[in-house]
């Protein structure tokens, strides 16, 4: 961080209970040349990785749904999204991540995959910057039936769909997950479904 025109002038720890919550007051030179003071709250849960699982010739992709309660407490009235398969990266790299949380949560062991960016999440709160991967998949790479880790207490219901209707739910407001919306789109320019 050198930027001369931001001064970090104190950083207070609000909670650590799950992620780190911290209230960060700085300096901030304006394009005007005035130095203004700001205080934010920023959410620190680490950087992550989603992944777009696709087979061209079936024009089939892989999507999970899980209950997310931020979106219950926002009004998605039984909490459930439908999403790419997504997971934080710990201390693994952002390709050994995704490889991981595919079989951990769809049951698909991949070995391959392609990143096709990077975006941050909510940058005006959350340090989190999400990899973004596409993957092929077929029925050979199956090797459980997916869910998640009980010890993670997940639970995640696999979907396989057709592009087409996953693509369709994107107008309907039935997927309004942006990760997933990215690469759906994504799929849609770029691999030509």
């Amino acid at each position: 961080m050198e930027n001369p025109n931001i001064k970090i002038k104190s950083t207070e720890l609000l909670s650590d209970n799950w992620y780190i919550l911290n209230k960060v007051t700085f300096d901030y030179l304006t394009r005007k040349g005035k130095w203004i003071t700001q205080k934010r709250e920023v959410y620190d849960r680490g950087n992550g990785a989603g992944i777009l699982l696709y087979n061209k010739k079936q024009k089939t992709i892989i999507l999970t749904r899980q209950f997310r309660l931020p979106s219950y407490l926002n009004g998605n009235p039984n909490g459930m999204l439908i999403e790419v398969c997504a997971g934080l990266l710990d201390a693994d790299h952002p390709e050994q991540c995704i490889i991981r949380e595919t079989e951990e949560e769809t049951g698909y062991r991949i070995s391959e995959v392609k990143k096709v960016m990077e975006t941050y999440v909510s940058p005006g709160a959350v340090t989190e910057i999400l990899h973004l991967f596409i993957g092929e998949y077929d029925a050979s790479m199956k090797v459980s039936e997916g869910g998640g880790l009980e010890k993670e207490q997940e639970e995640i219901e696999v979907l396989e769909w057709p592009f087409d209707k996953a693509y369709q739910m994107i107008a309907t407001g039935e997927i309004k997950d942006a990760k997933t919306i990215l690469l759906l789109q994504y799929a849609k320019i770029n691999l030509g479904f």
